[in-house]
Order: C-alpha cells, then sequence, then structure tokens
C-alpha cells in the first residue's frame, strides 16, 4: 500500500472517533497492554512525560517538546488529532512520522489489529511508541487522549504527569461534574511520580490532592507557584513577564496562553529537579520558536491580513471563553465568524457564549460528527446570532472572504475539523 492507502486503510478498519463519536471510544487498557507486548514493550525504552486535561495539553506538550529539544534531547511528541496531515500526531524533534515506517507498521501489524480490533487511536499510539523506540529518542511527551485513568496512553511509566485543567467536555464519557471529570483525568497520577497542575479550583483541586496522597506523587499547583503577566502583543507573539524568569517572548498568540506558560514553567522546573539538564537558554528560545521547532498549528493563528484572518481550535466552553475574550482585544470594523460545531457538544453553552455582533457563516466540516449547518443555525438564532448557512467549509470562508473589508475581522473555528478544512485552503 501506498502512504495515503495506509492511511485509509486504518480509518476504513478501525473506530475513528473523530468521525463516528462515542461508537469508536473504546475505554480500557488491555489491548494496549496487548500490542504493546507483542512490539516488545518500546514504551520502556525512553523517558516519558504524561499531559493531560481539557484545554491546553496540545499547546503544553509543544512548548514542552520546543524546550527540550533546545536543551540538547531527542524529542518524540504524540499528539492527537492532527488537522491537515496524520504526521503532525507522531513527530520527533518537530519532523513528521516517515511516511514509509507508518506503511511499514500497518502492514506488519494489520493482521493482528483484525484479532484484536483496536481503535484508530490505540492503533496509532502503538505506532507512535515503536516510531519513537526506532528513533531513539530520549524522551517522549504524549499526550493524552481522553480523560486519563482509561485512555490507552495511560500504560506508560512517566518520569513526570502534567494536567493542565478540568472544564466540562465529553460529559457522556468522563462524567457531568468537575469533580468526577478531574477524577478521571487525575488517572495518570502515578505511584511515587511527580505531577504538575496547570489550574485548579477547590472542587478539583481536593481530587487531586486525594489522588496524589494515594499514590504517594508529590504534587505541585503551577498558578500557586509561577506568576505570570501579560505585557503585549508584537509581530505575532505575546510578550509576557514571569516571575522566575523574566520577560518572555512567547510563540503562541493570546493571552489565554499566559495559563499554559506557567503550566510549562512549572514543569521545568519540576523535571530540573528529578535530572533534566534545561538552561535558561532553552527555555526562553523554545517558548519563541515553539511553532518552528514543533509545527503546531491552530492556536490564534494569523493567516493573512487585510482583512485578518485568524483560525484557532477552541471548541468547548472554556476554549470558546478564551477565544471570545481575545476577540475583544482586535480592532475591526465588522466581524465574519466562520463556525461549524460536531454534534456531541454542548451546542447551547457554546452559543450563548458567542459574540452577537458578528456576520455568521454557519458550516460542516466533512466528517459525520458534524452538526448540519442548517440546524447550527436553527440553534444559533435562538441565541440571538445571524447569518446564513453552507454546506462547506471552503464555501463559508470563500463567501467571508468575499464580504470582508480590508478593515475586517474573519475568524474561524468551533471545532479542530472546521480549522483543519480551513487551513488547506491557506
Amino acid at each position: 500500500m501506498t502512504y495515503q492507502e495506509t492511511i485509509q486503510y486504518l480509518y476504513d478498519r478501525l473506530p475513528v472517533f473523530h468521525q463516528i463519536g462515542a461508537d469508536a471510544y473504546k475505554p480500557g487498557l488491555d489491548k494496549s497492554f496487548r500490542m504493546m507486548a507483542k512490539l516488545g514493550n518500546p514504551q520502556t525504552k525512553y523517558k516519558t512525560i504524561h499531559v493531560g486535561g481539557t484545554n491546553g495539553k496540545g499547546s503544553v506538550s509543544h512548548f514542552l517538546s520546543a524546550v527540550l529539544q533546545l536543551a540538547g534531547y531527542k524529542v518524540g511528541l504524540y499528539t492527537s488529532p492532527h488537522l491537515v496531515d496524520f504526521g503532525e500526531r507522531i513527530r520527533v524533534n518537530g519532523k513528521m512520522v516517515k511516511k514509509q515506517f507508518v506503511v511499514d507498521f500497518v502492514e506488519n501489524n494489520k493482521d493482528y489489529f483484525s484479532t484484536i480490533e483496536p481503535s484508530f487511536f490505540e492503533a496509532t499510539m502503538a505506532l507512535a511508541f515503536d516510531y519513537f523506540a526506532e528513533e531513539k529518542v530520549d524522551v517522549a511527551i504524549i499526550e493524552v487522549g481522553l480523560g486519563g485513568r482509561l485512555d490507552s496512553t495511560n500504560i506508560i511509566e512517566p518520569e513526570l504527569s502534567v494536567i493542565t485543567n478540568i472544564s466540562p467536555d465529553h460529559t457522556q464519557f468522563l462524567g457531568d461534574t468537575l469533580d468526577k471529570i478531574a477524577a478521571e483525568k487525575a488517572g495518570i497520577i502515578k505511584a511515587n511520580t511527580p505531577v504538575v497542575i496547570g489550574e485548579a479550583v477547590e472542587l478539583t483541586k481536593s481530587v487531586f490532592l486525594e489522588k496524589a496522597k494515594k499514590e504517594n506523587a508529590p504534587i505541585f499547583f503551577a498558578q500557586n507557584t509561577q506568576k505570570i503577566d501579560y505585557i503585549s502583543e508584537v509581530n505575532g507573539k505575546t510578550q509576557v513577564k514571569s516571575s522566575n524568569f523574566g520577560t518572555l517572548e512567547v510563540g503562541l498568540m493570546g493571552e489565554y496562553q499566559l495559563k499554559n506558560v506557567a503550566t510549562v514553567l512549572e514543569t521545568i522546573t519540576q523535571l530540573r529537579k528529578i535530572g533534566f539538564n534545561i538552561p535558561d537558554e532553552a527555555v526562553r528560545a523554545g517558548l519563541s520558536r515553539v511553532v518552528e521547532l514543533t509545527g503546531l498549528q491552530g492556536r490564534w493563528q494569523i493567516l493573512q491580513k487585510n482583512p485578518t484572518v485568524v483560525m484557532d481550535t477552541g471548541h468547548n466552553q472554556a476554549g470558546v471563553e478564551f477565544v471570545v475574550n481575545q476577540l475583544k482585544r482586535q480592532n475591526f470594523k465588522t466581524l465574519h465568524f466562520v463556525f461549524g460545531m460536531v454534534n456531541d457538544k454542548d451546542i447551547t453553552s457554546v452559543l450563548s457564549m458567542l459574540p452577537q455582533n458578528a456576520k455568521y457563516y454557519f458550516t460542516a466540516a466533512n466528517s459525520p460528527r458534524s452538526l448540519p449547518p442548517e440546524q447550527l443555525k436553527t440553534q444559533a438564532e435562538k441565541a440571538e446570532l445571524k447569518g446564513d448557512a453552507f454546506s462547506s467549509v471552503a464555501e463559508a470562508v470563500k463567501s467571508a472572504l468575499a464580504s470582508a473589508e480590508k478593515e475586517d475581522f474573519i475568524f474561524i473555528g468551533g471545532s479542530n475539523f472546521v480549522v483543519g478544512e480551513a487551513l488547506k485552503l491557506f
């Protein structure tokens, strides 16, 4: 099979969460342990850092990868989902997985896949862990797929765990209250292994403290130890002031990155304590050059000017809140909002948060989980959001560009899939 045929095989033969939702969700670690055993347990051949949480875990994972790369480590990075190319999920020092490795791995293991029937995520994770061993990485940063306790990545024994924050998302799987969700996320806290918590409220903090005590795991709350103040945004980057690291330039736009930066800085502080050699200069340059070093996309990403076009992958209540707050900081004549959602999110709550003084272009990505544009428009009208429905992301973006004047602002978001399809247009 060619590379594209191999990727299509994975989509066609294995349950894919981002395409079919709940039917693809297979909680539990048994299949992961079995696949790893068959492969010779590659995940034990390098150090790992486990990153979970509701929002920010992708940004935190990429920041850590950039910093560790500049500190001289060979770094594997496993994240999900991808926006444009499957290879975005699996990187070594920022470079996507070699296509021939993907082809060979699937060819060598597809009979076994037919036997144990893993999910797409489980098979992809096995591929990533095997690739990192093949590439002889020093450390791999592993982003949790969904939840934590029963997520297939939870088979690793990391040097350190990170939980960015807790907010309502995937409540049908993780629970309908913050403490229930926190308990699932806290499942990645391991015995005698330090854990960094990026942000916690009283309800979730008590859950983390209880789990850490049970596991005898040292626990550190970044919001208590790392004070980060916003300064400004200059030339596509955010300047911040850290109480421990001084003035820093962050290579991602958005004031909402402050919490992610605090989490990263506390993680680096704890990694140093357990033997990682991470110079301050690597921290500074890694934060600034994160996009260049890791290929991260979709985080308040500016695609063009006159009119300004920005996209962001924020897709749940907390993510949309960050987006709305960032929009309030912008100067424009008219706001054009290209927007689509999947059908298993809390759509009513998200719509109630969106600005009413915008022109909306309701659309749907090419995914079975996407909410049809006309239905989205109908629900949006109840929140007093006005606009038109478009059958594809390309049509919605094209219409917004045609309607916008130079002084206008076009935002594209609502789901990872909308952002991924829009990226291809630019």
